[in-house]
């Protein structure tokens, strides 16, 4: 791979990862366009990794306020400490719905779900549930304090829905939290917050390339730094952007991505191919 390639896919996976628009459709089409075949799915999970490192910094505190707040909260009861504890629990509880569900589907996701066509309806979907909770459900008021685990539950039956080519995953918590009636600014932090372990185990997939190095031999050690600091930097923009605009704008432009995206992948990419993920 070479020192362009690695800058422009760390920038797409970057922009891409936090963003209700699927990074992995995006990372799909960018590979097809520069005509770069990778070497199994390792790569994508080290730029996800990348990706993480970003939301860990960016919400140190918030994970700090949740880890002590979670420990805590077994020798003070105090309201604080109540409300972290379950907090902690409610991600626990959407991130085992969404691993043990994940495993179950991902052996049922055959190469017709693999093709251009099923990706542009994916991302369609995607868009049209944006909208969906955009206009006709009223965002709600409800923030951690108020969180139940039918909240987590539901959040992780459509945080697995990202198991899906083409499906976001920060846009299918964003939409599901919203529906279950979070805030906007509760909804959000869930969703960040629940990427960290969703990615982080699938981060461990990504080991045995490393391990043998065929990971480092069929990228390139350059190409790996180089596409690491990319996805990290633009990671950490993407964050601080979709939080800045969410407080201003709706999430009806992603959608109107989305089904310009859809577009492209369904009429631009060679509707024959298999696309492995």
């Amino acid at each position: 791979m070479s020192i362009i390639e690695a800058l422009i896919f760390g920038i797409v996976q970057g922009i891409t990862e936090f963003l209700p628009i699927s990074s992995t459709a995006h990372i799909v089409i960018t590979s097809i366009l520069l005509g770069y075949n990778f070497p199994g799915f390792g790569f994508e999970i080290y730029l996800h990794f990348a990706s993480i490192l970003a939301v860990v910094i960016y919400f140190r505190k918030d994970l700090v306020q949740v880890i002590s707040g979670f420990f805590a909260f077994f020798g003070n009861r105090s309201s604080y400490n109540r409300t972290q504890f379950f907090f902690g629990i409610y991600i626990i509880v959407a991130t085992g719905i969404t691993g043990v569900l994940g495993l179950l589907l991902e052996d049922f996701i055959g190469p017709a779900l693999k093709t251009p066509p099923f990706i542009a309806i994916a991302l369609a979907v995607t868009g049209f549930f944006l909208i969906i909770i955009e206009r006709f459900v009223r965002y709600g008021k409800r923030t951690e304090r108020d969180m139940t685990f039918r909240d987590s539950i539901m959040v992780g039956l459509g945080q697995t829905l990202a198991v899906i080519p083409g499906i976001s995953r920060s846009g299918a918590t964003l939409v599901t939290a919203l529906f279950a009636g979070l805030s906007r600014e509760t909804a959000v932090r869930y969703s960040f917050l629940l990427s960290i372990p969703v990615i982080l185990g699938s981060s461990v997939l990504a080991i045995p390339g490393f391990a043998d190095g065929s990971l480092v031999s069929e990228v390139g050690i350059s190409a790996l730094i180089v596409s690491f600091i990319a996805t990290f930097i633009f990671s950490w923009l993407g964050i601080v952007w979709l939080i800045d605009f969410l407080k201003k704008s709706k999430l009806v432009y992603f959608a109107l991505y989305c089904f310009v995206a859809a577009i492209f992948v369904y009429f631009f990419l060679d509707n024959s191919m298999i696309i492995e993920l």
